[in-house]
Order: C-alpha cells, then sequence, then structure tokens
C-alpha cells in the first residue's frame, strides 16, 4: 500500500500545484493557480466534505491544510493527524498520539510540516515524526518517533512547560521550531531551537532570554535567565533558503502584565529576528515593545515580501501586530523601510514596576485599526447598551495603546486579540498590497494585589479569576469543573500544565488543596506570606482575569466596524482599502448589517484577481473579495466558522481551495470539519 501511494505521488507532483508549506512559500498566502477567477467564482461549489467527528464543546480547529502528492493533512480538534485523500475528502489514515488515560484538553493547533517522507507535528511537550504514507511513527527519530521538547534548554526539563501550537519550518536537513510556553509564572523559556530531521538531535538554539556574555543580557536582571519565561515565537517561523535566513517574530515575557522581577527592555522579547538558519546565530533584530506589560507581542510569524523603493525592488520583512501597525524592514539588514519614531510614553503607578521612557511608533503605513476607546465611540446600538458602555468606560484608565495597566482598570485597544491576529497576512507581488484581517475588541486588564491567603488565588486566578468563572474559551470556566473531569484528571492538569498553562508540580501537596476548592468550594489552601515572597516567581500583583470589554448584550462595546479587512500598499505604506469583515446573524435580520465582527484565520490571495478568507467567527462564511477594490464577489456558510487560513492546490487538473472549519473561539459552535471548494468537473 504505502509504495501504491508513494507511486501516486511522484506521478501526481510532475502535474499537479501543492500547498506545501504553513501560510505558502515565503509565507506570503499567494498562489498563481487561475483556474478559479472573478469570471466564474459564481460557480464555485463544495468539492468535497471531511468530518473528524471530534469536537467537543470550546473546541477548535484552525490548520493551514498542507497538501502534498495529492494528499490533505491536518490536525483535529483532539489532535489526531490525518491525511486524506486531497481530491475525495476520504481518509487515508489518521493518527492519534493521546492515551485513554489522558484528561480531555482544548488543544489550539495550526498545522503539520511535510517534508520528505515524514510528517512533523507537536503534541503537548512532544515532538513527533510519522510516514507520511502511513502514519506512523518513524522509529529512528528521537524516541520511537518522538522527542520531548522539555529537554535541552539548559533547565530542569521537570520545571519546563512547552508545547508548539505553530508548525516548524524546514531548512535543509533541520526542523526549527517555534514553541508555546505560559504567560504566567512560573515560566519557561521561548528559545529557538532546530533539530535534526532524521534522528530528531538537537542541532542549535538561540537564546530569546540571553545568558551570560551574550548579546542583550543586559536588557534583563543578571537572574533572568535561570527563571524568566516568554519570548517565545509562539506564531511560527519563515525561512528564505536563498539567503539561509530563519525569520521569528516573538512574544511578550512572562508574567504578561507585570514586570518588576524583569527590569529592562527584556530582548528579545516582542521582536522582528533574524537568525542564520544553518547555526542559530543573530543577524538582526527589531523591538516593537519595550518592557511590554500589555501582551502586545507580535501576533504572526514574519511575511518575506518585495517591494519598490525609489524604482528599485528590495526583498523586505513584512510584520503586522496587534496595535495595528505594519513594519517594513530589508530583509538583509533589518533597516526600516518607512521612518519609525520613539516617543514619550506614561510611566507606571504600580509599586515596582518601571516601563520604558519610550516605545517605537512607525509613521507609514498608517494603523489599519483603532488605537483607542474613547467616549465618541461608545455603542449606539440602544440607547441602554450605550448608557451602560458609557458609565464603565469612565472608571477605567483608556488612553490608548502603552497606557499602564493599573488597580482602577485599564482598556486595552486593540487588544490582546488584535488588531492583527495569528491568521497573518496575505501579499500580492504583482501589486505590493498586503491584506491583514483585524479585530478591533476592547478587552480591560485590571491588577490587584496578589492574595497570599490562598493557594488558588495565587496561581490560578490571574487567568480563572478569583470567582472561578474564567475568560472562555482561550481561559476557561473552573466551575463545576469536577462534572468534566475526575479528581485525577484534575491534579495532572494542574501538575503538568498545558499550552500556555504552566505546571505547578513543585505546589507539592498544594495540587491536592487546589484540587479540593475546585471540587468543593471551600478554600483550605494557605500560603505562608514569608514563604511566598522568597519565591523568585512571586509578585505583588496579579491581573484580575482577562476581560472583553462587551456591552450588556454581549456585543462589542464600542461603534462598528468591530472587525475589518484592510489592503495596505507596502510600496507606498498607505492603506488602499478597508472594509467591514463579517456579522452577527441577528442583528443582521434586524437590519443591523456589515458591523465587522470577531476574525480568526488569514486570507490567500490568488495573481488572477482574488482574495479568499474565512475567519469570521459568528455568521460562519467563506467569502471571495475582488482583490483590487474589496467588492464581495461570492460567499457561502461553512458547517462552523474558518478560524483558520485557507490552501490552494491543483489536483488532475482541477483546483481547489480547502478550509478547515473548528469554530469555538468567544462561545461560538465548535466543529472538526474540512471543506474543498472547486469549479463544477467537466
Amino acid at each position: 500500500m504505502r509504495w501504491f501511494l508513494l507511486g501516486l505521488a511522484i506521478s501526481a507532483q510532475a502535474a499537479d500545484v501543492d500547498w506545501l508549506v504553513n501560510g505558502g512559500a515565503h509565507n506570503i498566502r499567494y498562489t498563481t493557480l487561475s483556474q478559479i477567477s472573478p469570471t466564474n467564482i459564481a460557480r464555485l461549489q463544495v468539492a468535497w466534505t471531511y468530518d473528524a467527528h471530534d469536537a467537543f464543546q470550546d473546541s477548535e480547529m484552525q490548520s493551514n491544510p498542507i497538501v502534498a502528492g495529492g494528499i490533505l493533512y491536518a490536525t483535529t480538534p483532539k489532535m489526531r493527524v490525518v491525511a486524506l485523500n486531497a481530491e475525495t475528502g476520504g481518509e487515508i489514515w489518521s493518527f492519534n498520539p493521546s492515551q485513554p488515560s489522558d484528561p480531555q484538553r482544548r488543544f489550539r493547533h495550526r498545522g503539520v510540516t511535510v517534508y520528505k517522507d515524514r510528517v512533523f507535528f507537536s503534541y503537548r511537550n512532544f515532538l513527533y515524526a510519522l510516514d507520511r504514507f502511513t502514519g506512523k511513527p518513524i522509529q529512528s527519530f528521537g524516541d520511537n518517533g518522538r522527542i520531548d521538547m522539555r529537554y535541552g534548554l539548559d533547565r530542569p526539563p521537570e520545571s519546563v512547560t512547552i508545547s508548539a501550537s505553530s508548525p516548524g519550518a524546514i531548512f535543509e536537513d533541520t526542523i526549527i521550531m517555534p514553541s508555546t510556553v505560559p504567560e504566567t509564572l512560573p515560566g519557561s523559556p521561548g528559545h529557538i531551537r532546530a533539530f535534526d530531521v532524521n534522528t530528531g538531535k538537537q542541532r542549535w538554539m538561540f537564546h530569546t532570554v540571553p545568558h551570560p556574555g551574550e548579546f542583550g543580557y543586559e536588557t534583563w536582571p543578571a537572574e533572568a535567565y535561570k527563571i524568566s519565561g516568554g519570548a517565545n515565537a509562539w506564531a511560527g517561523l519563515t525561512v528564505d533558503p536563498q539567503l539561509g535566513m530563519v525569520f521569528a517574530a516573538t512574544g511578550s515575557a512572562s508574567f504578561d502584565f507585570y514586570g518588576s522581577n524583569r527590569i529592562g527592555d527584556n530582548l528579545f522579547a516582542d521582536c522582528v529576528l533574524a537568525l542564520d538558519a544553518r547555526t542559530g546565530k543573530r543577524i538582526w533584530h527589531f523591538q516593537g515593545i519595550h518592557h511590554d506589560v500589555w501582551d502586545l507581542d507580535f501576533p504572526a510569524a514574519p511575511s518575506l515580501v518585495t517591494v519598490t523603493r525609489n524604482g528599485r525592488k528590495v526583498d523586505a520583512v513584512a510584520q503586522i501586530a496587534k496595535t495595528g501597525y505594519v513594519y517594513v524592514f530589508d530583509r538583509r539588514t533589518g533597516e526600516p523601510l518607512f521612518p519609525i519614531a520613539n516617543r514619550k510614553v506614561p510611566a507606571s503607578k504600580l509599586d515596582g514596576e518601571k516601563l520604558s521612557e519610550t516605545q517605537p511608533y512607525p509613521v507609514k503605513p498608517p494603523p489599519f485599526t483603532r488605537q483607542a476607546f474613547t467616549e465618541n465611540m461608545v455603542t449606539n446600538r440602544t440607547p441602554e447598551a450605550h448608557r451602560a458602555v458609557l458609565a464603565r468606560l469612565r472608571q477605567l484608565d483608556s488612553n490608548g495603546i502603552f497606557t499602564p495597566p493599573g488597580t482602577r482598570g485599564t482598556v486595552l485597544m486593540p487588544g490582546t486579540d488584535g488588531g492583527g491576529e495569528w491568521g497573518g497576512a496575505a501579499f500580492d507581488p504583482e501589486t505590493g498590497l498586503l491584506y491583514v484581517n483585524s479585530n478591533e475588541q476592547p478587552w480591560i486588564i485590571r491588577m490587584v494585589t496578589h492574595d497570599t491567603t490562598s493557594l488558588y488565588n495565587n496561581n490560578c486566578a490571574a487567568c480563572h479569576r478569583s470567582d472561578r468563572q474564567g475568560s472562555p474559551p482561550a481561559f476557561p470556566s473552573l466551575i463545576d469543573i469536577g462534572r468534566r473531569h475526575s479528581r485525577q484528571e484534575i491534579a495532572a492538569i494542574i501538575r503538568e500544565g498545558t499550552g500556555r498553562m504552566p505546571g505547578f508540580s513543585h505546589l507539592g501537596r498544594g495540587i491536592n488543596e487546589i484540587v479540593d476548592f475546585l471540587l468543593t468550594g471551600k478554600d483550605t489552601g494557605v500560603v505562608d506570606p514569608a514563604i511566598a515572597q522568597k519565591d523568585p516567581n512571586w509578585q505583588k500583583y496579579r491581573n484580575e482575569g482577562y476581560i472583553l470589554f462587551r456591552d450588556p448584550d454581549g456585543y462589542p462595546p464600542l461603534t462598528p466596524p468591530w472587525g475589518t479587512l484592510n489592503a495596505i500598499d507596502l510600496n507606498k505604506g498607505e492603506i488602499r482599502w478597508q472594509i467591514p469583515l463579517g456579522e452577527y446573524p441577528e442583528l443582521a435580520a434586524k437590519g443591523m448589517k456589515n458591523t465587522g465582527s470577531d476574525n480568526y484565520g488569514g486570507p490567500v490571495v490568488t495573481s488572477n484577481g482574488l482574495l479568499f478568507i474565512g475567519a469570521t467567527n459568528f455568521d460562519k462564511k467563506f467569502r471571495a473579495f475582488d482583490k483590487l477594490t474589496g467588492r464581495l464577489l461570492w460567499e457561502t456558510v461553512l458547517p462552523a466558522a474558518g478560524n483558520a487560513t485557507p490552501s490552494i492546490y491543483e489536483l488532475n487538473g482541477r483546483e481547489y481551495v480547502a478550509i478547515v472549519c473548528g469554530g469555538g473561539k468567544n462561545d461560538a459552535p465548535s466543529g472538526s470539519s474540512i471543506v474543498a471548494f472547486a469549479l463544477p468537473a467537466k
């Protein structure tokens, strides 16, 4: 069977056009395929649908499908890897890395890496290599087909919590891995590492929290490299094989909203990084946020673009940001291609905090999202909603980006989920237009004094809140968790951690105290204040929780648009067009249309004039626009929100557009299907 499939793959590769890399080649989500065009797109129809049948409450599915040799690869909500016939959607094989005893957890995962005869994917702290034709682990890779990513980080592996929501990038015979680490404390380092694709042996590592003697070490406290975490390239990596360079965009340092234990600018957190892909050595960097206390990390891997400057072509790097900015750098040197100003910003009023006196502000292009929530922007959806939001806004500090978090409560606008998102940008080489979808959703951060009388409040409330309500789905509610998990499963999750949640094995018996509290509501886990304050991870403040600012009826609290699609001219540094993206069906039925909405997942642009995007969270639509004007050309409704980037490929003379439909964001229904569209077969 394997050799039959191998022969099929080899014969198909000669004539077919695959989608081989997450985000497409150079991470610009672009194709020259032209069978589907503006003149015939009205005839686009479903070619096939595959359902993994493993969605559960709040589950997500965000893969950008990889297509190689007629086979489509993706991951499901329960983290099975599936290989499908890319022409029919029929399942060829699936691989399940979990064990029956594993507690069910929500995974945020964006796909796999396919290279030669193998499929690489991450599950929790493991990186697997599977035979791409059979789905079986390749025994010569690591330990029977997998390596444990907790090892090799210069820290005791039992103290490390790590996974990878984005797939690795291939350069020559190495796979260079991003990572997902906790955003709270205790932290795990977000170092960037390369592994041998054949053996799994670690080839090199770049310290994103510098060690003594390394560039940037002085931007942290002296002992930070031993205990600090974050600064991880969670959104993925982009390789330029011709230059032998790998580009990363890193996240904020842990803890996100208070940094008394990391005074300094904190290189290489919040950086665009250019590394030598063979050695991991730094070539250049740019830091977008100094000493970040707003969780404004770069949300997507860099895009490798070519722009026109003074009549000549320049190879460049374009980086979108949560702030709504787009940064453009010379790819080889890191020199900004548009001016970046340094401006003074307010100081923090929190004890022990010391913010940077200045932050960088790109002069061009202009931001593609609003950067402050002011009283003249308060929703007018209903008089009642207007009054309620205005009253709440007046109780908070809301002075735009870089308003320091405080005990009164601070509005983050754009928030931790926007403007630019992990779906990334699409780039059209013909026109120099960069396409970015954006969220305009303010969040609230309120800092409270750390409670040293409660193990739960001291360790868990920053994400799950003191009332255990959480901020679903990113930080799930823990109320009635005993109905969903056994005592043993809850203890395992606390002990081991998962994704952005650190492991708390150091609490020892305290884990059982927290479990007792979650099951009974009686907090018997008492912290000795004297001991707590000797812990290098202890800090005076924590955030009250991640609070999405909504009006009393659950809608965004500001005037539309609540989500946009933007075309930005990177040659001129101008916004070419901007339109609302998405709507709320129940509001549209009442005449409130084209409001824009939450949107997650990126666009794909074609050389012959089309821009495809799903992403919209509540209307579940998949749309195609005219790439030059933003005019809507076609739309359809998906089984669940397409919170993923589509893939475009051609097989046996027929062009397909495939998108994963996982939903599950911000209380939207979850799904587990993949839908491929094509023109009617001849």
